[in-house]
């Protein structure tokens, strides 16, 4: 009778260890971009909160739902080209005098969670101005073992690619 009630106490460990599982990590990406034009210029072009879809080439559009550009809690709706999903951001933080402002995602069908980003604009040298987005985040699929198209992998390769999109093409249309 013992071994049995071992086995079952095991069976009942073991089948309950999914709910002891990490959940899933946060998630960091970086990606600058250094273009020669000034600062000014440079955040003239970034710093509107509803002027997304005029740099990043992934934008059908980009419009104000509440709020005013510059105003916390500003909220955007994005809408990606080709008759594409809808984002949902609110600007958590603005900072006009350091060239910076923070957002989150409210509404996404996108694979992450929790997403919180900041765009900052600094002189560098040369006459170039250093554009950084940086954010985090998490996986939405919570599994242990998510599909490849939900993994953290993914997840990274997906933000650097939206960040490197619309940093390169920002270069290219202020430089151009």
């Amino acid at each position: 009778m013992k071994p049995s009630f071992l086995l079952l106490a095991l069976g009942a460990a073991l089948a309950g260890g999914a709910a002891w599982a990490d959940p899933p990590k946060t998630l960091h990406v970086t990606e600058s971009v250094e273009v020669k034009a000034p600062l000014d210029k440079v955040w003239e072009t970034l710093k509107d909160f509803d002027g997304m879809a005029k740099w990043h080439p992934a934008l059908a559009s980009d419009e104000l739902v509440s709020g005013h550009n510059g105003e916390i809690g500003a909220t955007r709706k994005l809408t990606l080209k080709n008759n594409g999903p809808v984002v949902v951001e609110r600007l958590l933080a603005y900072d006009d005098a350091h060239h910076s402002f923070r957002y989150r995602i409210v509404e996404s069908p996108l694979p992450v969670a929790h997403y919180m980003a900041t765009i900052s604009v600094r002189a560098s040298k040369d006459g170039m101005t250093r554009v950084t987005w940086s954010g985090n985040f998490k996986r939405k699929n919570t599994a242990d073992n998510p599909p490849e198209s939900e993994n953290d992998e993914a997840a990274v390769k997906l933000i650097k690619g939206v960040y490197r999109g619309g940093l390169d093409n920002l270069k290219k249309m202020l430089e151009g």
